[in-house]
């Protein structure tokens, strides 16, 4: 199952050359309801990735509450937040983040290398049948050796091994053809649906965009509109 996110008032700056401090994010109120499919638009520098990196704790904001489930992960610690996002998030990056000179197969297990040390068999188990379900066939092959398509499954599949309950997405059908892009996308909506996963996606693709809940627009690291959206059934 999903979980809810609750965050309010939550601003990041970066300092600038001028030796001022500029905002990068700043969000009175951003909400997702448990097993929510939601998007993020908006044209690329408006802090899409940020506010990504902000709600799953890679990044703390300067001020603000960032509340899942009732956790304010604002408040914990670096080592907190990590454990806390290796047993709630599948992270789903723009530039895949695989590790090369390793198989497919190992590339998904690494988050379950991280947790346990030595894989349990079940993890492996569940880490070649989601390989199967996303239609990567050669799992002992070099992730290096894989077309982008084919890296980005491997990605996807790795984000899911947990069975995480919420899903956070970063551009996961960025510099895809059209073909891949679709089938990722579909595999993405599908995935989570079996989980009842809570989805987040930041996305320029408008296909994929048209198919979740709720689309918000980031514009300048400000919440420009934040529309129902009435959508195709997934």
């Amino acid at each position: 199952m999903g979980v809810p996110l609750h965050a309010r008032d939550v601003r990041l700056r970066y300092p600038s050359p001028d030796g001022r401090r500029r905002d990068i994010l700043d969000v009175p109120r951003f909400a997702l309801a448990d097993g929510a499919r939601v998007g993020v638009a908006g044209p690329s520098g408006s802090g899409k990735t940020s506010l990504l990196y902000v709600l799953t704790g890679i990044e703390v904001p300067e001020t603000g509450e960032i509340s899942w489930a009732g956790l304010d992960i604002a408040r914990l610690g670096e080592s907190a937040r990590d454990r806390w996002r290796r047993a709630t998030i599948g992270l789903v990056f723009q530039d895949f983040h695989l590790l090369p000179g390793m198989s497919a197969l190992d590339n998904v297990l690494v988050p379950a290398t991280f947790a346990h040390g030595r894989t349990p068999r079940p993890l492996v188990q569940r880490a070649q049948e989601l390989l199967a379900r996303v239609g990567l066939e050669k799992s002992d092959a070099r992730v290096e050796t894989l077309s982008r398509g084919e890296q980005q499954r491997v990605a996807l599949a790795r984000a899911l091994v947990f069975a995480p309950a919420v899903v956070v997405a970063d551009e996961p059908t960025a510099s895809l053809d059209a073909e891949s892009a679709a089938l990722i996308g579909e595999l993405l909506l599908a995935l989570c649906a079996e989980t009842s996963s809570t989805l987040l996606v930041v996305s320029h693709d408008r296909r994929l965009l048209d198919r979740l809940d709720t689309v918000h627009t980031l514009v300048d690291g400000r919440l420009a509109s934040s529309p129902p959206h009435a959508l195709t059934a997934a």
